[in-house]
């Protein structure tokens, strides 16, 4: 009797202390909400791959730069992007659909920092141009997996809760999938 009371002694105390460590790794998460029309989204960052990157994201964030931004490139199958704070904030006077894709913000671009992270469904991605040291504000949330783009884009966070939320944003038309009326960022804060 007392070697079974031995063993679930250490049952419980292995049990608690993977719960406990369990809990101390989700304290330590880096979390922002992405609330869209439907839902919020929650995305994990990860300064431990891209910590310039996380650094000029949670800038803006603080900023509120993107609040109101649109999703002004969405492709089925592949990803929705955002993040022009130039020319893609629906609030602001500078507001411009056409053009919706071709600004960044007012810090400077980012050096790369690719990574043997995958670019799997809910991957959260810098956009850039030719110029692998081009990211500055614009960012993807890829809709299911594009080996194609790893170690060829930043990969900075990961959705972790809402993705099907992101799952409703409306869809582009043509090969660039450029958005008429786009869904837009509500609001994007930083978890505390």
């Amino acid at each position: 009797m007392t070697k079974i009371k031995i063993f679930f002694f250490l049952c419980l105390m292995f049990l608690n202390l993977f719960t406990s460590r369990g809990i101390m790794a989700e304290e330590n998460r880096d979390l922002i909400n992405l609330v869209l029309k439907n839902g919020t989204v929650v995305i994990e960052t990860r300064p431990d791959l891209a910590p310039k990157h996380v650094a000029q994201i949670k800038k803006l964030v603080s900023e509120g730069q993107y609040d109101g931004v649109v999703f002004h490139r969405v492709i089925e199958g592949f990803m929705a992007q955002t993040g022009d704070v130039e020319h893609g904030n629906s609030s602001k006077d500078s507001f411009n659909l056409s053009s919706a894709g071709t600004g960044a913000s007012s810090l400077p671009d980012i050096e790369a920092e690719f990574s043997e992270a995958n670019h799997g469904r809910g991957a959260v991605s810098m956009a850039r141009s030719q110029n692998p040291n081009s990211a500055n504000s614009q960012f993807f949330i890829c809709f299911k997996s594009s080996p194609h783009l790893d170690r060829q884009y930043t990969v900075f966070g990961k959705v972790i809760e809402g993705m099907e939320f992101v799952d409703l944003i409306k869809r582009g038309s043509g090969s660039n999938g450029e958005v008429d009326n786009p869904d837009k960022i509500i609001n994007l804060s930083q978890e505390i």
